[in-house]
């Protein structure tokens, strides 16, 4: 199997997106690339306020995303991008199941996600949307990508996926 050259490290806020995305980077000698860093001020006022966004504050937000960093990602190196992808919808516009464009979920149940939510600091994103972000999740079927526990360590987390698209 070809290696990608983009990993989508999609979930909910609190599973460790980041996290994980910016580890394999740094494993991998890739990109990171953070996908809240493309929401507009709009987008990112509204999320702090509590309220979430809908599809149509995501749109322009994932076209932006999809125009600036999944067409123009080189082959020969790899970029890890951290990204909510909530819906089937938005990680069919992302690329997923392209060619070249690989997805990893992470998932984690309720309790864990609220607890590393209420432990974080200085983050829009309020533990109390994470109702509605697990409200908004289409999780992602096999074919789509793979899925993993957010339970073990990150090392352990970024191996598995260095193994899963031999990296």
């Amino acid at each position: 199997m070809k290696p990608p050259r983009i990993i989508i490290v999609m979930g909910v806020s609190g599973s460790g997106k980041s996290t994980v995305a910016i580890a394999l980077a740094k494993a991998t000698a890739g990109k990171f690339l953070d996908a809240d860093d493309f929401h507009s001020a709009a987008n990112v006022a509204k999320m702090a306020s509590g309220h979430p966004l809908d599809d149509a504050d995501r749109a322009p937000w994932l076209a932006r995303i999809r125009r600036e960093v999944i067409d123009p990602a080189p082959t020969g190196t790899l970029t890890v991008l951290a990204c909510s992808a909530l819906k089937k919808a938005y990680r069919d516009q992302l690329g997923v199941g392209t060619t070249g464009v690989a997805l990893v979920y992470l998932e984690g149940d309720h309790e864990t996600l609220m607890k590393r939510l209420q432990h974080r600091h200085g983050h829009y994103m309020k533990a109390d949307m994470l109702a509605s972000q697990l409200a908004t999740l289409e999780a992602p079927s096999p074919d789509e990508g793979i899925t993993l526990s957010i339970a073990p360590p990150v090392d352990e987390i970024v191996r598995e996926i260095r193994a899963a698209f031999d990296l």
